[in-house]
């Protein structure tokens, strides 16, 4: 065989087994399970009270959540879910309407 016929099939081959491709090991979770846990249905019996802040307090103790954050008519909030986090929705007279986790 010549040198000629020879090169460009070695050439060939070579860019033929640059583009083969292996499978990629799978990519790890972007943030690890969070240990944080809320109970809303625990804190529930704070609707219809002020959402004073030591009400807020009871409130994020009493569902479990690492942190409180309340949540008013027309507010513009982050939809971020976060596990640990109770959300305290209130009126514009500032009584708690409703509770939830995230």
């Amino acid at each position: 065989m010549s040198l000629r016929i020879l090169l460009p099939a070695v050439a060939l081959s070579t860019l033929l087994a640059a583009c083969t491709t292996t499978a990629a090991p799978p990519m790890p979770d972007p943030q690890p399970p969070s240990q944080d846990s809320c109970n809303a249905d625990a804190a529930r019996s704070l609707v219809g009270q002020p959402a004073t802040p030591a009400n807020v307090e009871r409130a994020r103790q009493l569902a479990g959540a690492r942190m409180a954050r309340v949540l008013k008519p027309g507010q513009m909030v982050t939809m971020e879910y976060i596990e640990g986090r109770l959300n305290i929705d209130v009126d514009d007279r500032n009584v708690i309407t409703h509770v939830r986790c995230g």
